[in-house]
């Protein structure tokens, strides 16, 4: 790409376009992992260029299980973007995050199956030969926790700073009992997509933060409905706009960030001898692990 785009979002359910966005064009990608969701919406917003994606495909099309996170993190990653802001809709397990309130957290919990977790372990693609463990104590970039906090705040509506995300597999909702064994284990958020968005976003070596929006409080609270999509769609309306003014603002604030804290997060990951490494996964790599083999 001959223009490096330095901002990514990734819009959860509600948010499949952003408006704000000027100067747009179109870019489909292909990636060793095949399609992304979408094609990214490439624009101007306060200044900078800002690459954005619909998560599940505009209108909605793929199941939370069935994303190809891999291909739309590294879409991301071939575009140049350092600082990575994800937009989803989240269930509330806790009594203060009431539905319309936005959370940014700051620890994540994996209840999926199945998924594809990492750029390094599928042998389907040609990643044998190559083995990185990476840290993911704090799986969000707290620099860009905080930026999407104050950003977030901007709009008037309630925000939390903190809390423990836990991703299920779905597309179903949770039974009453794992809601409210969720809860006893301290998860204070529910959703379906952020596991393995955040780690594959750290792999790539990119800051990652997400904006989680409160839809419902799940099926725990005896005093409210069981969710249903129509509840959440409802809820869903008012806080797209809110999500869109909060990265307008994100974006605003990033425009005189250096580079990632992420940057070098495969510093010290890979463990294999970078001289074994087989030329061909360097090859298909290269985007994210290309400068710890250029002297190779």
């Amino acid at each position: 790409m001959s223009e490096k785009i330095r901002f990514g979002v990734i819009g959860g359910s509600g948010v499949y376009q952003m408006e704000a966005l000027q100067d747009v064009e179109e870019i489909q990608l292909e990636t060793p992992f095949g399609p992304p969701s979408d094609r990214y919406v490439v624009g101007t917003l306060h200044g900078q260029r800002v690459a954005f994606l619909a998560r599940h495909g505009r209108g909605h099309r793929i199941s939370p299980s069935r994303l190809n996170q891999r291909a739309n993190i590294y879409g991301f990653k071939l575009l140049g973007v350092e600082y990575l802001i994800g937009v989803s809709a989240c269930g509330s397990l806790q009594e203060q995050y009431a539905p319309g309130h936005i959370v940014i957290p700051d620890q994540l919990f994996d209840r999926t199956t199945g998924r594809a977790l990492s750029f390094f372990d599928d042998p389907t693609v040609g990643t044998d030969g190559l083995v990185v463990h990476i840290s993911l104590a704090e799986p969000f970039c707290p620099f860009l926790n905080q930026i999407c906090y104050e950003a977030a705040r901007e709009t008037g509506n309630p925000v939390h700073l903190g809390g423990n995300f836990v991703t299920i597999e779905g597309p179903r909702f949770s039974t009453k009992a794992e809601s409210r064994v969720f809860r006893s284990w301290g998860m204070d958020i529910i959703g379906m997509t952020t596991t393995p968005e955040a780690q594959l976003a750290r792999e790539a070596e990119m800051s990652y933060s997400v904006m989680a929006h409160v839809t419902d409080y799940d099926v725990w609270h005896e005093t409210e409905e069981p969710v249903t999509v129509e509840a959440v769609v409802r809820t869903l309306l008012h806080n797209a706009e809110v999500a869109k003014q909060a990265v307008a603002n994100a974006i605003r604030r990033l425009a005189d960030a250096g580079p990632s804290p992420q940057a070098n997060a495969l510093q010290d990951a890979i463990i294999t001898d970078r001289s074994l490494v087989p030329p061909e996964v360097v090859q298909r790599l290269e985007p994210i692990i290309g400068k710890y083999f250029s002297g190779k």
